[in-house]
């Protein structure tokens, strides 16, 4: 199965290329990568150039990862239907690397948080559920986008543990490799996130980290 794990993993990558920030703002006539934090995704693009502009990048960034998970597992779903569920994490990660690491953008993308969301409404909905209700209440409450972002990737993590403990991810409970290997690349996931944010880290410990203000546009 380590060709189908590559093969799931580069279409992702594929996907996680169409950066929906970054190609929404030359259609404006901007660079978004140069405005703002610099960042190619949903929150930069939403305080540089508005509500419309940042709901259609977290649609986008989200939707090319539930898609490239879509057409791994209609692909594999018949050769390897009792490890489809660990293709589709493959697919859902190489996504957010391709977001994260345009090759055509100079491997400068985005953070991956609204691909990753795409990743778990797709891979795991249940969980979706309280990540959603997290980052809303802790953006809500603290206005930071940051701590939201990390937070909702260390919640994915801990329910796909609990999940994957009482069998409700869909893995077989004899196929200890697979569950472990579940849990290793959500472990990825969570990872990434949270060194994506290491700048904001260090802002929110000293207090200098910018709270959530969108352009009005």
């Amino acid at each position: 199965m380590i060709f189908a794990r590559l093969i799931a993993l580069l279409v992702g990558y594929l996907f996680g290329n169409f950066q929906t920030g970054y190609l929404y703002g030359k259609s404006k006539g901007i660079d978004i990568r140069k405005h703002g934090s610099g960042n190619a995704g949903t929150t930069n693009t939403l305080r540089t150039l508005g509500v419309k502009a940042g709901l259609i990048t977290f649609l986008g960034d989200s939707f090319k990862a539930i898609i490239a998970i879509l057409i791994i597992k209609y692909v594999f779903r018949n050769q390897y239907p009792d490890a489809i569920k660990i293709l589709e994490m493959y697919a859902g990660f190489g996504t957010v690397l391709g977001h994260n690491f345009p090759f055509y953008l100079g491997f400068k993308g985005g953070k991956g948080i609204a691909c990753t969301g795409g990743v778990i409404l797709a891979v795991c909905p249940l969980a979706a559920i309280l990540c959603l209700v997290v980052f809303v209440s802790i953006v809500a409450i603290t206005r930071y986008v940051s701590l939201g972002s990390i937070v909702m990737v260390s919640v994915f993590l801990i329910q796909v543990i609990i999940f994957n403990h009482f069998g409700i991810i869909g893995l077989d409970s004899k196929e200890m490799n697979l569950i472990l290997e579940f849990d290793i690349i959500a472990a990825c996931f969570t990872c990434m996130g949270i060194w994506r944010h290491k700048a904001n880290i260090v802002r929110l410990l000293s207090g200098n980290e910018n709270k959530f203000l969108m352009s009005k546009k």
